[in-house]
């Protein structure tokens, strides 16, 4: 009680509202920087320490592992020991939870796999060719998209195909096409995807009344983080577990809602007091992070959205330096001065590390001119949005082993195995084993256990099928006695694919290292310390089952270290919920922040003022904000002008240029192209500006890297270049096109 009250006493008067806000709806709007975590942890323990509500009587949900982590560990913190029972995570991770209990009332088992989204984009490719829709004509991402913004909605695979089924948009049919097969295929295989995870427990809860009742008496008081990111199945979900007894008080900030692109409606947090009529509002609008000047800029920014509630951060460290406007010449002028830049500010202050230094970008192809010169510089980067662990071929393939020795109905794991290592089956034999699958309704492993009755299977590729099924079943076996560790490292040894791995390459060794990793991420995997695990739960999973749902379920926590002495890159979307000294954001030009089709719609260039916003409100000390007269996009050369969004704060902005960029002016949130500029882009053969070149000069180029002319032939617009890289080998470039830098380094 007395770590509490002492808590309390450090709060600001606002947070200090929102913690002692007992019974009731309410609605905190928690500026950037405001200390919304503190608040919700804090509450959590006002909750169980000051009015005695048992901890299992709780729901915390958030939006990444990384925070719910965050959340249980302050919240063990300051209770002085775990609050057993709270459901506390993500909505994902909570909606699992819900469904491991009860997925047989919805026609899956209790040990149903989740798909990744990289396996659900494979199953939606499968489920294209069943429905004839083809996936060369018709892109699997962009159908997965719509059955996605589908499923959010609640809409289900009946009502999709009678909406749009006949309707005009020719996207929409084919996806009316494909749903209902995707969703059956899933089914049959006992799988649901990320969308599921969310849509299926709405679906429990309305079809039960006696579960609703439950539910409801067992969560009395829900709590929400990043509220302005939920969508419409999300908001359902937590209406229908907080109708009756209304205590739901939710955090967010509909100034950073940046993901109605993947289904979030900020009119859940818009329209709160509506949907919860007398719900009690909190604005914590004392900032923690960065200095006025930033605040200032940000508000004179965020202000022009007219879909907002009214508040204004605010925040004790007055004054600061001034947000700089940078002019580069193109994306590699660009990436040079950032560099120097970042080099030149340490040298002025010894306590600046490198990381305390972000770039950040609107779109992830912006990432390469700005990798490219860290990397020819020697100055240590990380790059957040790359690859994730568990997205990684050689990753995906081991777990696909784990999956299928899971869920022997598992196809697309089947499919990733049955030829790695090689057994000798073709393509043709593998259509062959799946037409006989169909003919039979049996999944493919088993029709690959009765590879004798396939027909016309030769005697090779029968032996490698009959060879896998007996595989699986020996480990199945172990799987239900032996720790998912142990079954991996024995599966590792039999299939010797860490050999295999090595001898692919020059990445071979990479690759290697990445499943080592694993296997020993699956050694130390214990089951027993899952906080959301129920004695029951734990006599009726394996091991491996709960290995498998865990590793789906982790998000990517793992994007960024913040104890790496490195510069962080990443998108602007990446970047929040996190902070740094020194901020730059890159490519602030007209058409690619704001993006050219946001002005088709107030809505999606409210989005793009809100991610600048964002943007802005990530630093602590400086910002800078650069844009390029010209860039390379999609292989062609496109001239620029300021970004609008810059026109807010122009007046107090400090104008700087990189000094490789012509004479050209700002005038008007527009730019005056000189003589030369306007002669090169109407000309593009006359260009003074374009560097000369000699025999033995080293120059960069965007893709093959540093290298050394070795000769020149040709005239004018024909001018060619024989160039020996560094690392891509000699190249013969047309100078025209080349987009050839000076190497100065």
């Amino acid at each position: 009680m007395h770590r509490i009250k002492s808590l309390l006493e450090s709060l600001n008067p606002e947070q200090r509202d929102a913690v002692e806000h007992f019974e009731g709806p309410c609605l905190v709007l928690a500026g950037a920087g405001s200390g919304k975590t503190r608040v919700l942890t804090t509450r959590v323990c006002q909750l169980i320490d000051e009015h005695g509500v048992p901890p299992g009587r709780i729901m915390a949900v958030t939006f990444t592992n990384k925070a719910a982590g965050e959340m249980r560990e302050r919240v063990t913190a300051m209770l002085g020991g775990e609050p057993k029972g709270i459901w506390m995570g993500t909505f994902h991770a909570l909606g699992a939870r819900l469904l491991r209990r009860h997925a047989p009332e919805l026609g899956w088992t209790r040990s149903f796999a989740i798909r990744d989204a990289e396996q659900s984009l494979r199953e939606i490719k499968r489920a294209q060719t069943a429905a004839e829709v083809s996936p060369k004509r018709w892109k699997p991402k962009a159908i997965r998209s719509c059955i996605s913004d589908a499923k959010n909605l609640l809409v289900g695979p009946e009502a999709y195909s009678r909406e749009y089924g006949d309707g005009p948009d020719l996207l929409l049919q084919q996806a009316a096409r494909v749903y209902p097969v995707y969703q059956q295929s899933l089914r049959e295989q006992d799988a649901m995807d990320f969308d599921d995870l969310l849509v299926q427990p709405v679906r429990l809860l309305e079809g039960s009344e006696g579960l609703l009742r439950r539910y409801r008496r067992q969560f009395a008081f829900l709590l929400v983080d990043e509220y302005q990111d939920t969508n419409h199945a999300q908001f359902r979900f937590l209406e229908l577990l907080a109708r009756e007894h209304r205590n739901l008080m939710v955090v967010g900030d509909d100034d950073q809602s940046i993901y109605g692109w993947r289904g979030a409606d900020i009119r859940n947090i818009l329209d709160f007091e509506r949907s919860f009529s007398g719900a009690h509002v909190v604005r914590l609008e004392q900032n923690y992070r960065s200095t006025q000047v930033i605040l200032d800029a940000a508000h004179a920014v965020i202000s022009k959205n007219v879909h907002r509630k009214a508040k204004r951060l605010r925040t004790d460290r007055v004054g600061g330096d001034p947000v700089t406007g940078v002019e580069a010449g193109n994306e590699t002028d660009e990436a040079r001065w950032i560099v120097e830049e970042i080099e030149g500010r340490m040298l002025a202050d010894p306590d600046l590390d490198h990381r305390d230094f972000a770039v950040l970008y609107r779109t992830n192809a912006q990432a390469r001119a700005l990798e490219d010169r860290f990397w020819r510089r020697g100055l240590p980067y990380q790059i957040v949005g790359g690859v994730r662990f568990y997205e990684r071929r050689e990753i995906q393939d081991v777990l696909a082993y784990l999956r299928l020795i899971a869920n022997p109905r598992d196809v697309d794991a089947f499919e990733r195995v049955v030829n790695y290592p090689r057994r000798g089956v073709g393509s043709v034999s593998l259509g062959r084993l799946f037409s006989f699958a169909l003919e039979e309704g049996v999944g493919p492993l088993e029709a690959a256990e009765r590879a004798g009755e396939v027909p016309g299977l030769n005697r090779t590729a029968r032996r490698g099928l009959l060879d896998l099924a007996e595989l699986v079943r020996r480990y199945s076996i172990r799987a239900a006695t032996e720790t998912v560790g142990e079954v991996l490292e024995a599966l590792m040894r039999e299939l010797e694919l860490t050999r295999l791995l090595r001898e692919e390459g020059p990445d071979g060794d990479d690759r290697a290292e990445n499943v080592r990793e694993l296997v020993a991420a699956a050694s130390q995997f214990e089951s027993e310390s899952l906080p959301d695990l129920e004695d029951d739960e734990r006599d009726t999973f394996t091991d491996l089952g709960l290995f498998l749902q865990h590793v789906a379920l982790v998000a990517d926590i793992d994007r960024h270290d913040p104890g790496a002495d490195a510069v962080t890159l990443m998108t602007l979307h990446s970047s929040k919920g996190l902070e740094f000294p020194v901020v730059f954001i890159s490519g602030m030009e007209e058409g690619l922040f704001p993006l050219g089709r946001a002005y088709d719609e107030e809505r999606l260039l409210e989005e793009e003022r809100r991610l600048f916003y964002v943007g802005l409100t990530r630093a602590r000390r400086k910002v800078y904000l650069i844009w390029a007269r010209s860039r390379r996009r999609a292989g062609d050369v496109s001239w620029s002008s300021p970004s609008s969004f810059m026109d807010a704060i122009r007046g107090e902005m400090e104008m700087r240029s990189t000094g490789r960029t012509g004479s050209a002016r700002w005038v008007g949130g527009s730019r005056r192209r000189t003589r030369r500029e306007r002669a090169a882009r109407d000309e593009p053969d006359f260009n003074q500006d374009r560097p000369s070149y000699r025999k033995g000069e080293r120059v960069a180029h965007q893709t093959f890297g540093s290298g050394t002319i070795v000769e020149l032939s040709g005239f004018g617009p024909g001018l060619k270049v024989t160039v020996d890289f560094d690392d891509a080998g000699r190249k013969k470039l047309v100078v025209r096109y080349a987009g050839l830098e000076k190497d100065y380094f």
